[in-house]
């Protein structure tokens, strides 16, 4: 690279304007740059939303890019089950300064007024849908005005949330707006794998192409992105931040996005898991109250329940299964054996019936040819797992957490495995309580479920868990 070359990208490539960066313009960084986070852009007139893959849809304006925490918003769809969600997205700004020219009627130059301290407050509405229906809808409206009329008619108020949230809105029809956008970008997004073909990164804050070609003895100081086709040469310095476009005669393939990886990939999944010594040790002692309260309750029954399922086959009144829990150690789950000695040779056979995704198997109790007679009702009024208030008092379980499963199911997923192994697995959850078990979408709920506990663990969800599972054995 030449001298003047360099020194023309060793600052932030302010706008990239009609250039692009690994084959992608502004507006397709921007739908990338939230395809990482699991949320497809739809805008009016821009291309066909994916029917399968994206967790959910936000409609934005046609020239407006905007970011934003999805923390709250993702509780929202995960309780309150809107269609639709109105975000009225406010931006706080306070500039050293403001500028402007003071001109005579007739255009003479008369001054520059320079203000100090100047506040101000940007807004945008956009909204979040999990409906391919309403995103479609909004894709094909002639204007981002027409859209909003169009989303207010099709959802009821009462599908509808409205929230107030902070956020950063860039407008990109100006140079300013580009400009901005590309520095925050660079400056946020740490992690473009997934759903970016053919960048690496060599170094931490670098990112480059896969088609330029670095010498050992170049350095980069980051935060860089380097675009398709550069070369550096040895004693070659580029020095961040910086973002450097495609060479233009450079065309690279950005590839289509994998919604399935991006949805499952370990790098995106892995939740920040909280240590918290006091509420791991009440929780404890919950466990171990209320096992004993319920063991004190139903152990009279065990006899009864025990002569029912022997009498039937002869077999053991209970199955006990290696399950994993905290932290990957494996314990033996116990409960009682509601399925015939020879299960597994049906399933085989019922493998074609499965309403599953994923490594589980799941037909509805009425059509499960594996069930002993009285194993229908014990499995409906969740019976068969009084015996597991005997692994919780002995620590392998919880009251509430992640179902516990075998290492074989957890191996599906590395990070989401990490995750829930992080606590202890319960006799129920949030996957049990809020799944809707919609054919092959379950594995996928199961791991937004898994996961979405760990990061909210807390009492007030532990105690919304119980009320929800006895609601639904009594339903």
């Amino acid at each position: 690279m030449a001298p003047d070359r360099n020194r023309a990208v060793r600052e932030v490539a302010g706008t990239i304007g009609a250039s692009t960066l690994w084959g992608l313009g502004l507006p397709q960084i921007h739908e990338r740059y939230w395809a990482s986070r699991g949320l497809q852009v739809v805008r009016p007139g821009g291309p066909t939303p994916s029917r399968k893959g994206p967790e959910l849809f936000l409609l934005v304006p046609t020239s407006v890019s905007v970011d934003f925490s999805l923390g709250g918003l993702l509780r929202t769809f995960a309780w309150i089950r809107p269609k639709a969600v109105r975000i009225r997205l406010i931006e706080k700004t306070k500039t050293p300064y403001s500028e402007r020219v003071i001109r005579e009627p007739d255009g003479k130059f008369v001054a520059f007024e320079r203000r100090y301290d100047q506040r101000g407050v940007r807004a945008a509405q956009i909204w979040m849908t999990p409906s391919f229906e309403l995103a479609e809808a909004w894709r094909q409206a002639k204007s981002s005005a027409e859209a909003h009329r169009l989303i207010r008619r099709s959802v009821s108020r009462s599908r509808t949330h409205v929230v107030k949230i902070s956020g950063r809105i860039f407008e990109t029809r100006t140079d300013a707006g580009q400009d901005t956008f590309w520095r925050h970008v660079l400056k946020d997004w740490k992690n473009p794998v997934g759903v970016v073909d053919g960048v690496y990164q060599p170094s931490p804050g670098v990112w480059i192409h896969e088609t330029c070609q670095i010498d050992p003895k170049a350095r980069i100081i980051g935060p860089v992105w380097l675009g398709a086709g550069h070369r550096l040469g040895p004693g070659d310095t580029l020095v961040g931040p910086a973002i450097v476009p495609d060479e233009p005669l450079i065309t690279p393939n950005p590839g289509s996005i994998d919604w399935w990886d991006v949805t499952h990939s370990g790098w995106r999944l892995i939740p920040s898991i909280r240590r918290r010594p006091i509420r791991n040790l009440t929780k404890r002692g919950f466990d171990i109250i209320v096992s004993l309260c319920v063991l004190g309750v139903t152990l009279p029954m065990f006899p009864i329940l025990m002569l029912l399922i022997w009498r039937e086959d002869g077999g053991s009144p209970f199955y006990i299964h290696q399950r994993q829990r905290f932290g990957g150690r494996t314990f033996g789950c116990i409960k009682f054996r509601t399925m015939k000695l020879n299960a597994d040779e049906i399933k085989a056979k019922m493998i074609e019936d499965n309403l599953a995704d994923g490594p589980q198997f799941f037909v509805k109790d009425t059509d499960d040819e594996r069930l002993l007679r009285h194993g229908g009702w014990m499995r409906r009024y969740k019976i068969d797992e009084f015996p597991q208030f005997i692994n919780v008092l002995l620590g392998h379980m919880s009251i509430v957490g992640p179902r516990p499963s075998p290492d074989k199911e957890n191996q599906y997923c590395p990070a989401w495995r990490e995750a829930r192994l992080s606590v202890r697995p319960g006799i129920t959850g949030l996957w049990q309580v809020a799944s809707e078990r919609k054919p092959q979408t379950d594995f996928q709920e199961w791991i937004r479920y898994d996961l979405e506990y760990v990061q909210t663990n807390s009492w007030r969800l532990d105690l919304a868990i119980i009320v929800g599972t006895i609601k639904k054995i009594l339903s």
